[in-house]
């Protein structure tokens, strides 16, 4: 392996931490899918600028400059527009109300009630009849509140 690929390799490692520090952070269980697609995509250019065809720094820089740009610009749009957070986001989404199963939402988000469930085993409820209700929130848990006794 060549120094160069080395030197390339330690340059692209300090600029994404770099980057990812400026465009922001939060723990990976709140990523929204919005932020997972932002890290894969610097990821990969970092990797073209570092062992691609062009092996060029200078575009790769570029690039990832590129990309944090927009994503500061559309955060920013987000902060600002209910619609843009809404479309980039997503809204929480009910799957089952007053122990009433949301069937269509479940199907359409292909939840099953198992996965219900185990959420609500991590919050120590046994059955069903325990939860009151379930929601899928944005970042993609699912959130249950207990019924009342």
């Amino acid at each position: 392996m060549a120094p160069a690929t080395i030197l390339r390799a330690l340059f692209g490692y300090v600029f994404l931490v770099f980057i990812v520090r400026i465009v922001g952070r939060r723990p990976g269980k709140q990523m929204t899918p919005f932020e997972f697609v932002l890290i894969f995509f610097i990821g990969g250019l970092t990797l073209t600028g570092i062992v691609g065809p062009e092996l060029s720094l200078t575009n790769a820089f570029c690039q990832i400059l590129a990309i944090a740009c927009g994503h500061y610009l559309l955060v920013w749009i987000r902060m600002r527009s209910k619609l843009a957070t809404k479309l980039l986001d997503g809204t929480a989404l009910v799957l089952m109300e007053k122990g009433i199963w949301r069937a269509r939402t479940l199907r359409k988000m292909r939840i099953s009630h198992a996965d219900v469930m185990a959420a609500a085993r991590n919050q120590g409820l046994k059955n069903f009849s325990d939860v009151d209700t379930a929601v899928l929130e944005r970042n993609g848990d699912i959130s249950i509140i207990a019924a009342q006794k």
